[in-house]
């Protein structure tokens, strides 16, 4: 049934569009809705004088009603033909009101009747000039309507009593009420199609955006249904297509129709996940077309409505085959860096190991050279003089150790002699021991660059002090011969779990600095002073300050940088190992330093349990928390 009344109407619409000129037809929606209702109101209006022609044959006015139902055929004739061939509506609507504000009058008044004031035919001259033509001119055509209905009765005089009068007053009230109404509609109207001429131009223009977008993109960008049938293809997928296929992808063509069934499957398969509301996004490698295949990136993605469910689909393709080779060939190039990366760390630990072992080697060469000028010292050859004599005697020994005067001071001697044997025995194990340390240190730090292969070190319970007084005696000699004042500000810190020879080297490391920045100087004071105490939050903080050269401040944020020094005769691998040691053992190297000529301090931050899982322990057996 409603199908059956929409094309009634469509008809319908069509013979009125029909009666129109080119120009109202192409008119905006208002002016053409207008005409339209023009059009029909005139058709209608010349069924009625047809039928009022007739009819009022059978009363006493036929001939002056006759005339005016001419006259009015004439009017609706001539409205007609201002609609087929005018441009606009508003002279014919014009002449309509015109000619139904003359004909209520002028029968009102012929007929004498104040039912002809208030008929209902007089509501249609409100109604249409309202809509018609405006507010204000329907208001002018609505007055006379309205006074027509009012005046008539003043102008019958006794013929009618107040209350035809009152009823008269009533139906132009009503009259008016009918301005209103086509008033409010026609503005409601107008107000709604300004509102859907506002959306439509959004629309176009949001439309004209995403088709310049579409169209400049080099990806392939078509528009399906929910069976996989092209809807929309851009430029670029219609190049590609007939590139590919010899000739253009039709609407409403199953996208994929041109692949061999075998393959058809997978992409059904993609299709029906977006069709379930999934974006499917798939790296596929394109038969050869003109024997170079290509890397395509499809994506297949689900557009919903407003109330959720999958309508339409949106097919994006990318022809990756360049990046692919790209990215091949940065990878081949990431290999070649891995490997001279892996080739300069070796570098980098050989230097740090050449580094430490030459510190490590300055004291063993000075223990060295100790113990030669000590044995070279040694009262040996008095000894050999005492043992000589003996043997000369040695038939009446007892003659020669009480008679003879050398005999009687030769046990003195050898009580002398001995005495200064031991003490100079005491201090050649003294120095072999500082000697035998900085042997099994430079052993232990060769050793040190296998620990980078691994992912970590030997893991021990270490005591601060200790560890610093061992580092200190490595350092000791070249303190002595530069008059170096050594202070220790060792606060009670427990002991900490670490690899104690890569705390080692670092120490080693600033005690080697700070005397080469005092010796640079040269003071008559020189101080050193090494401060342990506890860092807060589990941590412990070790300090070494000298009172030498300083550091400029613009050198501070560069001095653990990889090949940077202010030494003369430096090569900058020093501190920035020890930084990069520091790191592994889960602490942090800093320094401050006043300015030139005002010292510096080398800070070094460690964690109480810097255990990791996996290290090996050395000694006591780690506590849990530590182990963890």
């Amino acid at each position: 049934m409603s199908s059956a009344l929409e094309q009634l109407g469509a008809w319908f619409q069509e013979r009125l569009d029909g009666a129109l000129s080119e120009s109202l037809r192409r008119a905006h929606a208002i002016e053409l809705s207008r005409a339209r209702m023009l059009v029909g109101v005139c058709w209608l209006l010349l069924g009625c004088c047809s039928l009022f022609l007739g009819l009022v044959q059978l009363t006493e006015y036929a001939g002056s009603l006759t005339v005016l139902g001419v006259v009015c055929t004439a009017c609706i004739g001539a409205a007609l033909a201002l609609l087929r061939w005018g441009t606009s509506t508003r002279p014919p609507a014009l002449l309509l009101c015109s000619m139904l504000a003359g004909a209520d009058i002028f029968s009102t008044f012929r007929m004498g009747s104040l039912a002809m004031a208030t008929h209902a035919a007089s509501m249609l001259l409100p109604v249409l000039s309202a809509y018609l033509l405006g507010w204000r001119p329907g208001l002018f055509f609505s007055l006379l309507s309205a006074l027509n209905a009012i005046i008539y009765p003043l102008y019958a005089g006794a013929s009618y009593g107040g209350s035809d009068w009152l009823f008269s007053c009533f139906g132009a009230v009503f009259l008016l009420c009918g301005w209103v109404v086509s008033g409010l509609f026609l503005s409601s109207r107008i107000e709604a199609h300004a509102a859907s001429e506002r959306a439509l131009k959004t629309l176009r223009d949001s439309e004209s955006e995403l088709a310049s977008l579409i169209e400049s993109t080099d990806d392939l960008v078509c528009s399906l249904d929910l069976e996989g049938r092209l809807i929309i293809i851009n430029k670029t997928a219609r190049a590609y297509f007939r590139r590919r296929l010899g000739r253009d992808l039709p609407r409403g063509e199953f996208i994929f129709s041109w692949m061999p069934p075998a393959r058809q499957v997978r992409w059904k398969e993609w299709l029906a996940q977006a069709r379930a509301g999934q974006q499917v996004r798939e790296e596929v490698v394109i038969p050869p077309s003109d024997g170079v295949s290509a890397t395509v990136e499809l994506t297949i993605s689900p557009v919903l409505s407003e109330e959720g469910k999958v309508v339409k689909l949106t097919v994006f393709i990318r022809d990756i085959t360049e990046r692919k080779a790209a990215e091949a060939r940065l990878s081949e190039l990431h290999r070649g860096l891995v490997d001279a990366s892996r080739l300069a760390g070796m570098a980098e630990v050989a230097t740090g190991v050449l580094h430490n072992v030459g510190n490590t080697l300055n004291s063993v060469n000075v223990s060295a050279n100790l113990l030669g000028e000590r044995l070279r010292a040694m009262r040996v050859s008095g000894l050999e003089k005492g043992v000589r004599l003996l043997r000369e005697h040695e038939a009446d020994p007892g003659t020669f150790l009480t008679s003879d005067p050398k005999g009687r001071a030769l046990p003195a001697y050898l009580e002398s002699a001995t005495a200064q044997l031991v003490k100079e025995r005491d201090a050649i194990l003294a120095e072999l021991r500082t000697l035998s340390d900085g042997v099994e240190h430079i052993r232990t730090v060769v050793g040190m660059q296998q620990q980078y292969a691994r992912f970590s070190g030997v893991v021990e319970k270490v005591s601060l002090p200790e560890l610093l007084d061992g580092a200190l005696r490595l350092q000791a000699t070249a303190f002595q011969r530069l008059h170096i004042e050594v202070r220790r500000e060792y606060a009670a810190v427990p002991p900490v779990w670490v690899d104690r020879h890569k705390l080692f080297q670092i120490l080693l490391n600033l005690l080697s600095n700070a005397r080469h920045a005092m010796q640079e100087r040269g003071r008559e004071d020189p101080c050193l002073t090494i401060r342990v105490e506890s860092g807060g939050e589990g941590r412990l903080r070790i300090a070494v300050s000298d009172n030498g050269v300083g550091i400029a401040p613009e050198n501070l944020p560069r001095l653990f940088t990889h090949g940077f020094t202010t030494k003369k005769d430096g090569h900058g691998f020093g501190l920035h190992t020890s930084a990069l040691a520091a790191e592994e053992l889960g602490g942090i190297l800093s320094c401050s330093s006043p300015g030139r000529g005002q010292g510096a301090t080398f800070t070094l931050e460690l964690p109480l349990q810097s255990l990791t899982p996996g290290s090996f322990l050395v000694g006591e057996k780690a506590n849990p928390d530590a182990s963890a």
